[in-house]
């Protein structure tokens, strides 16, 4: 069966981070830090304010990944995170994924893609490295 990526395929992604992605993400996680819930508290940090989990920019990547390219279906096997600003309320991310090599193996590929996501200034939030089994099709 082939595959529906191939080296060098690139992909974006954007979304919107809320305030209630934020909360929402705490209930979920259980990571109540006040640093992302609570402005009196945050507003005395080195952020000056509020700012989202980074797991939620994360999470966008992934929604990239296995929504977009490779699409659905797709079995993360691995990301590697580099976390080099933080994050906002309200700030847009984009994820830019490419794809960089393909191991061909018996029964499944294997499919790596470098993971950049940069706020709505162009910024670059996130970087890393994503592996993973794409669908065949």
């Amino acid at each position: 069966m082939a595959l529906g990526i191939k080296v060098g395929d690139t992909y974006s992604f954007s979304k919107k981070v809320s305030n209630e992605d934020v909360f929402s993400f705490a209930e979920v996680s259980g990571d109540k830090n006040p640093l992302h819930l609570d402005d009196e508290y945050a507003k005395n940090t080195m952020f000056k304010g509020r700012i989202a989990h980074g797991m939620i920019g994360a999470g966008i990547i992934s929604a990239a990944i296995g929504m977009g390219m490779p699409g659905v279906g797709t079995t993360y096997l691995s990301q590697d995170l580099k976390f080099k600003k933080a994050v906002r309320i309200d700030d847009t991310l984009t994820v830019e994924l490419e794809v960089t090599e393909i191991k061909e193996k018996e029964k499944f590929d294997i499919a790596t893609m470098t993971t950049i996501c940069k706020n709505q200034d162009g910024e670059v939030v996130i970087e890393g490295v994503a592996t993973v089994i794409p669908p065949r099709i």
